[in-house]
């Protein structure tokens, strides 16, 4: 029997795709459609991820040749990522398996157009080019995908995040709590937000900034001490399960200021949960929050905005309030998994696999 082989990290793994695999498997898609998840990287040194590589690719080539593979669907952002897992494609083609190439991370441009040359344009062209479908977070991307490749199935498919039976009281938050989950570095914005916390100590004394994320930690600490703001500041590493639900049911806002994104998986969770979200309009962000209705977008790096629109939502409840809600709604209409997830069995089904 025909299987869907799915690959990406390892689902235990931090990130945005481990994220979204979490979902599909919560959904219980992996048994509907018989995949088969394939993990080709993992948490840890080189060694340990070149040995994974290495098996995915022998327990792919075994698949291959006894038959099983009718569809791999595989889960690809920049760099390492893409070369990583180009192999696969590669595979797919000779042996004429229908493949699904899924587009995630927000960089994925810039490596493209500044960090290749000519052959490496070339073959990820040819990749782009031979994929059955592409599946993207967001118009933007689909629109760039279209002009890099020739490729005529470029589909826009959102990210899906499941939905909270119920979302906290407003009293029950903790006043003056900002929420940041992400990579702690530049890329996130994370300096930016120490810069607008800094800016607002005196207009919000409550003010209580958590990030949540790996990264370096020390140099954040460094920051927050030398702007005044550590005792603002708790830095509470990796989150996830029930440490982040809590976070998600105790914050006022959500916050994202990055300069790279796809469609990130934590201001989906952010809306489901019915916070509102200061986010910054790049990828997909603008097609998840319109500015002034979820939440508000402004530019990477705008400092003082960031700040500005921290002490509006603080300092209003009922606006907050009202964001958050306007996030939840839109979220179940467009996000949820009831909402994306027969979008994705539809693709399996017009690509040969049906559901058991």
């Amino acid at each position: 029997m025909k299987k869907i082989l799915m690959v990406g990290t390892s689902l235990s793994t931090m990130g945005g795709i481990a994220s979204v695999t979490r979902v599909y498997e919560g959904t219980g898609l992996f048994e509907r459609y018989r995949v088969h998840y394939l993990a080709t990287h993992c948490d840890g040194g080189p060694l340990a991820k070149l040995r994974i590589m290495l098996c995915a690719y022998a327990r792919f080539v075994a698949m291959l040749l006894t038959g099983q593979v009718g569809l791999i669907h595989v889960h690809v952002a920049s760099h390492a990522s893409f070369w990583r897992k180009s192999g696969f494609f590669l595979l797919a083609f000779l042996c004429r398996v229908p493949s699904i190439l899924h587009l995630h991370g927000g960089g994925f441009a810039v490596f493209y157009e500044r960090q290749c040359g000519p052959l490496r344009r070339a073959y990820i062209r040819y990749i782009f080019n031979h994929a059955s479908r592409v599946l993207v977070l967001s118009s933007g991307w689909q629109a760039w995908v279209r002009g890099m490749s020739r490729n005529p199935h470029v589909e826009t498919m959102f990210n899906p995040v499941a939905l909270p039976p119920t979302v906290a009281p407003w009293p029950a938050r903790q006043a003056g709590s900002v929420l940041f989950l992400g990579k702690l570095g530049k890329a996130k914005g994370v300096d930016d937000l120490l810069q607008a916390c800094a800016e607002l100590t005196q207009r919000c004394p409550s003010l209580h900034l958590a990030l949540g994320g790996d990264g370096d930690r020390g140099a954040v600490q460094q920051q927050a001490d030398a702007l005044g703001v550590a005792r603002h500041v708790e830095l509470l590493g990796w989150v996830q399960g029930e440490q982040k639900t809590r976070l998600l049911n105790s914050c006022r806002i959500y916050v994202l200021p990055s300069y790279f994104e796809g469609l990130p998986m934590s201001i989906l969770e952010a809306m489901a949960s019915g916070v509102p979200v200061i986010a910054t309009a790049i990828g997909g962000i603008p097609e998840a929050i319109q500015d002034g209705v979820e939440g508000y977008l402004l530019a990477p790096g705008d400092v003082q905005g960031l700040a500005d629109r921290i002490a509006r939502l603080l300092a209003d409840d009922a606006l907050a309030q009202r964001m958050g809600a306007a996030g939840r709604s839109k979220v179940e209409r467009q996000f949820s998994t009831a909402a994306v997830m027969p979008r994705l069995e539809q693709i399996y089904t017009d690509l040969g696999l049906s559901a058991v």
